[in-house]
């Protein structure tokens, strides 16, 4: 039986091994998705050379930057973006070749076009893991310039103090990239001008559990349009099974 799996760490709040489960159960194919919290990167290799059936990988935090240095190969998208959420295993007698790809930038992209509004040429990213690399080059590609929030603001990325009503009339896309708001911590959201957004603001969080996030709800009730990330995660699965059985 094949073998397909999650690392990260934690994994309470993972999608990806019910959904892939099911997939498998529906379709009659013959796998298995499992998840392996791992406490640190270093584990990695030991769930490679331990499960000789494991055909595939989703990567999730904090390991998509991390995972690289153990990657033979990279994709164009993954190499550009520098985070990897997508592990191919190609065996041979020989040797087991590890091919690192993105689906978020996939899951993302395909997500958000249908919402972008022609006013909508700027974007804040809050966040600069490997989820905000993805997203970055994803806006990019969708013709939207980007820039970074931390809470170190270090330039030319804004810190949190740094946004005000001025910087949230230039940028009118918002994107959380943190896990900030997710359950079980759902009273806390990421801290923005909530009292400066508008119609003319999309707030897309990332986050899928719970299904409206604080940061959703405070958009929302200044007529903000959004949306979680659900859609982008389907999406983004749906990519990394063509990713893993091309």
């Amino acid at each position: 039986m094949d073998v397909y799996g999650l690392i990260g760490y934690p994994l309470e709040h993972s999608f990806s091994k019910g959904f892939f489960n099911e997939k498998f159960a529906s379709e009659n194919i013959s796998a298995v998705y499992v998840n392996y919290e791992i406490p640190s990167i270093k584990d990695f290799k030991k769930i490679v050379s331990s499960t000789p059936d494991l055909k595939g990988l989703n990567v999730t935090i904090p390991y998509k930057e991390q995972v690289i240095p153990y990657l033979d190969e990279l994709s164009e998208n993954a190499r550009q973006i520098g985070a990897v959420n997508v592990v191919k295993l190609v065996r041979t007698k020989k040797k087991t070749r590890l091919i690192g790809y993105n689906s978020d930038i996939i899951g993302f992209k395909e997500s958000i076009q249908p919402l972008l509004l022609p006013h909508h040429h700027k974007a804040l990213i809050l966040g600069t893991g490997g989820s905000a690399k993805a997203i970055y080059y994803g806006l990019k590609q969708l013709g939207i310039e980007s820039a970074f929030v931390s809470r170190t603001g270090t330039p030319p990325v804004f810190s949190y103090e740094e946004l005000d009503s001025a910087v949230l009339k230039e940028y009118t896309v918002i994107v959380n990239c943190t896990p900030v708001g997710m359950f079980p911590k759902t009273d806390k959201c990421p801290d923005i001008p909530y009292h400066a957004l508008t119609h003319d603001h999309l707030l897309y969080d990332l986050l899928y559990n719970p299904d409206e996030t604080l940061f959703m709800k405070q958009g929302r009730t200044h007529g903000a349009i959004v949306k979680n990330g659900l859609e982008m995660l389907l999406l983004q699965a749906f990519a990394s099974w063509r990713f893993w059985t091309s």
